[in-house]
């Protein structure tokens, strides 16, 4: 991934900017731990109301952090005036996501002018283990000339 390169000097502080104002990331207590080109990181602490009805972190909360990880790991390449969205992805859930804590994150597959490909990966930690629960292929959109979605 070191030959993805960001088309703004800016790139980080709008990548974090954005998170902010995700209500949802907000909401569900979610904090982005790690931003590079390409890559991010998104950490949440398990609460009850996250959770499914055995107790484990519930698939959509695992889908919401990927998804997003994957976004900013996108949006991370993307240049100054642009906004990203998802346009689809699909998750595979290999495990009970069982523990304290989730990791989603969101890498950079292939960063094209409009489409970008991305891959994401979510782990749960329990007692200090980490175990792979999820992985995610995700295309995002670049949008451009759009005041109401930019960042």
């Amino acid at each position: 991934m070191s030959d993805l390169q960001p088309r703004r000097a800016d790139w980080e502080p709008a990548v974090r900017e954005s998170f902010a104002k995700q209500g949802i990331m907000a909401h569900l207590g979610a904090v982005m731990t790690d931003v590079r080109p390409g890559h991010t990181r998104i950490e949440l602490p398990y609460a009850e109301h996250l959770s499914q009805q055995h107790g484990f972190f519930h698939a959509g909360v695992l889908s919401t952090i990927v998804d997003s990880a994957g976004g900013y790991a996108g949006f991370s390449l993307m240049a100054e005036n642009e906004g990203v969205l998802t346009v689809e992805f699909k998750i595979n859930l290999m495990a009970p996501a069982d523990g304290e804590r989730l990791v989603a994150t969101g890498d950079v597959v292939k960063a094209g002018r409009t489409l970008t490909v991305c891959r994401g990966d979510v782990f749960v930690i329990k007692g200090g283990v980490e175990k792979h629960c999820a992985t995610m292929q995700q295309t995002l959109m670049c949008m451009k000339g759009r005041a109401d979605v930019v960042g």
